[in-house]
């Protein structure tokens, strides 16, 4: 079975995540895909497949004939979509021969603008896969799920010399849980990658230090005929609040290492006012400096508000993984030599986000990331190539049998 194929079905099982419910998995219906796929691997014939109490699923592929002494390789994926966006009753949609026009999504007037991506234009005579326009896809990252479990069944069915491989499929990764329970020492791996990125053969090894910000606001209520001289308006304050941080230092005004403050959430009234904020950069000084800056803004009100109270609660996420893979730099080197010899251009680029793998190197296994052939994540637009998830597929056999010697 082709890797396109598993995507498909994967795709119409929900798995949306949720950030607001405090358990692991987030949504009991993680379950379903997880259970689906501790099936697959025991019809694949691999060694223990199970998922446990946490909905993470595991299994391992012992090593072939003569590689008994090559180093034990994971390969992760997680089966959660993102809240950003309806993962319900996806409709996948195969579009053959592609011709480098705009795609008419069929559903709420939507359209894949050629002009907007013009990644697309390098897909002509392709096959892309899709969603209806109601929902996304969820590439992200069931085709790294797919392509994991396509990589196994060809490495059994081709023997391809193999170390012991180490598989797990992660929930709640696109809400930064994923690895919360996971047992590195447990799964045995020396050295793992998540297929979890964009393009067929792009490598990030780079990325953000990640934090999540709320700020909360309690303002004075009155009376608005009687509020002059009293009245402290939590949602101007939170305005206020807003234009004291960089107005170039946001998602859409920033690039490549370039970080920023992202304004997620806010809410409130009058009297009490809620924002959250995702603050992230590349830079773990730069990092830092953005924190502070929450921090005085919040002085800044005070001072200029004295009946206002103003509490920013800062929690870090995760961190640039550079600094845990700085010693073992073959991962990426390795990743390079696979890709060209899948007939894929690499290419080395910084994350602007995260992975599982960003906190499991923390957590002592380190963890690049792979591109899966899939773009524009997390909304209607999302899509899949089938031809650069067979050469992902390609890719991860020769990594495999890279690290077999």
């Amino acid at each position: 079975m082709r890797a396109y194929e598993r995507l498909i079905k994967y795709v119409k099982v929900y798995t949306e995540s949720s950030p607001d419910a405090g358990a692991t998995p987030s949504t009991p219906c993680q379950w379903d895909l997880a259970r689906l796929l501790v099936d697959e691997l025991k019809e694949l014939g691999l060694e223990n497949p199970g998922v446990d109490e946490h909905c993470i699923v595991t299994a391992w592929l012992p090593a072939s004939p003569g590689c008994e002494s090559a180093p034990a390789l994971g390969l992760l994926a997680h089966m959660d979509t993102a809240p950003a966006f309806s993962g319900k009753n996806v409709n996948p949609i195969v579009h053959e021969n592609y011709d480098g026009g705009d795609i008419v999504l069929p559903k709420e007037g939507r359209v894949i603008k050629a002009a907007d991506f013009p990644f697309l234009a390098g897909m002509c005579g392709k096959t892309i896969i899709t969603a209806d326009g109601s929902t996304l896809l969820g590439a992200d990252d069931k085709a790294g799920v797919a392509e994991i479990m396509t990589l196994c069944e060809r490495v059994m069915a081709e023997n391809l010399p193999h170390g012991r491989l180490c598989i797990a499929f992660t929930p709640d990764e696109e809400i930064g849980e994923g690895p919360d329970h996971f047992d590195v020492k447990g799964f045995g791996a020396k050295y793992a990658y998540t297929v979890d990125g964009g393009a067929a053969g792009s490598i990030e090894y780079e990325n953000f230090n990640a934090a999540s910000a709320v700020v909360d606001i309690t303002g004075v209520s009155v009376h608005p005929g009687s509020a002059k001289g009293i009245m402290e308006n939590a949602l101007l304050i939170a305005q206020e609040f807003n234009a004291l941080l960089p107005p170039n230092a946001i998602p859409a005004k920033t690039e490549g290492y370039q970080g920023f403050f992202h304004l997620d959430r806010l809410e409130g009234a009058a009297a009490q006012a809620r924002m959250e904020y995702i603050v992230r950069d590349h830079d773990k000084g730069e990092f830092t400096v953005k924190k502070a800056l929450l921090a005085r803004a919040a002085a800044r009100i005070e001072a200029d508000h004295p009946t206002v109270q103003v509490t920013v609660t800062v929690k870090d996420s995760y961190y640039n993984m550079k600094e845990q893979l700085a010693a073992c730099m073959h991962l990426v080197e390795n990743a390079q030599r696979a890709a060209a010899q899948a007939g894929v251009t690499p290419t080395v680029e910084p994350i602007r986000g995260g992975t599982d793998g960003a906190r499991l190197s923390y957590m002592g296994l380190p963890c690049p990331n792979l591109g899966t052939g899939g773009y524009n994540f997390h909304g209607p637009q999302e899509l899949a190539c089938v031809e650069e998830m067979d050469a992902v597929v390609d890719m991860l056999a020769n990594l495999v049998t890279l690290y077999s010697k």
